[in-house]
């Protein structure tokens, strides 16, 4: 059904007529009459009683429907017509943004406090998550971006962040601390400090250990970095981290020693899932971290 029809159609009721409707939309009578018959054709009912000229404008009982629901309905039209507006220029909406555990503070709250600035009346809403918990919420559609561990395939599509070699952390006092590096079969017999399983750099490192010979034993699960390295001093363990995760959670009774692996790399992304349209905040927020990133690539490498 064309709303355009609908609309003239209410002009005629208001206006009294064709004749007064004409002048005000500027058509032509026949022109007017043309769309009316057409739409009632397209209905399969009568619209308006056709009387002689002259006489008062008089609808059907059918006229009155389309006449009530036509109002709603350019109604909501102009609604929606103001609301994508709004939302275009940012001065309403909302972004729902999943952030990893690991690296989301040290690199994303800088980005997140300027588009809070930039855009104070879009509504925010973060959620903190694991890598696993991170792939269903967007599956769900719960979420529109999130940050973390990720292989871009058929179903994700997105921008890679930062990428940081890893180290081991350990106690001050141990046999290996003073080693310039170290591989990962040289902490095969040592227990593990590792991340739950929903922890997408859990998975990485587990099956690490696996290709370098050996699975990881006595493992004590953490769900923060700043309680795994506190037991790596303790003398509970080794824990396997991205050097700016270490350095931001480091006390002072452990060493990080880094680790020679060149398949073993931390690599933080923001990501969506392909082929899903992005909301005008969501990719006003995109735009901000490529931005943002690319600038800092610019200056590390110059």
């Amino acid at each position: 059904m064309d709303l355009r029809v609908i609309s003239y159609f209410i002009d005629i009721v208001d206006s009294g007529g064709f004749a007064r409707a004409s002048e005000k939309i500027h058509i032509t009578q026949p022109a007017l009459s043309k769309a009316i018959i057409g739409l009632e054709h397209e209905l399969d009912l009568v619209l308006i009683e056709r009387g002689k000229r002259g006489t008062q404008l008089k609808l059907t009982s059918a006229g009155e429907v389309v006449y009530r629901h036509g109002i709603e309905l350019l109604d909501a039209r102009h609604r929606m017509l103001n609301e994508l507006a709004s939302q275009r220029d940012l001065t309403s909406g909302e972004l729902r943004l999943g952030l990893a555990p690991l690296g989301s503070s040290e690199l994303f709250a800088p980005v997140i406090a300027k588009f809070k600035d930039s855009y104070p009346k879009i509504e925010m809403s973060l959620f903190v998550r694991g890598g696993v918990e991170q792939t269903l919420a967007l599956q769900k559609g719960e979420i529109e971006l999130a940050t973390g561990i990720v292989s871009f395939d058929k179903e994700f599509d997105g921008i890679r962040i930062h990428e940081d070699p890893m180290v081991v952390v350990l106690p001050k006092n141990h046999t290996l601390a003073d080693e310039a590096s170290l591989q990962l079969c040289q902490i095969s017999d040592i227990a593990q400090i590792m991340f739950e399983h929903d922890f997408a750099l859990y998975g990485q490192v587990f099956d690490a250990c696996e290709k370098a010979g050996f699975t990881p034993k006595n493992i004590t699960r953490v769900s923060h970095p700043d309680f795994g390295i506190a037991l790596v001093a303790a003398g509970a363990g080794t824990m396997v981290l991205p050097k700016l995760i270490a350095e931001r959670h480091s006390v002072s009774g452990v060493v990080h020693v880094p680790l020679k692996s060149s398949e073993l790399y931390w690599e933080l992304s923001l990501y969506w899932q392909k082929g899903k349209q992005l909301s005008f905040a969501a990719q006003a927020m995109l735009n901000m971290v490529k931005e943002r990133f690319t600038n800092h690539k610019h200056n590390a490498e110059t």
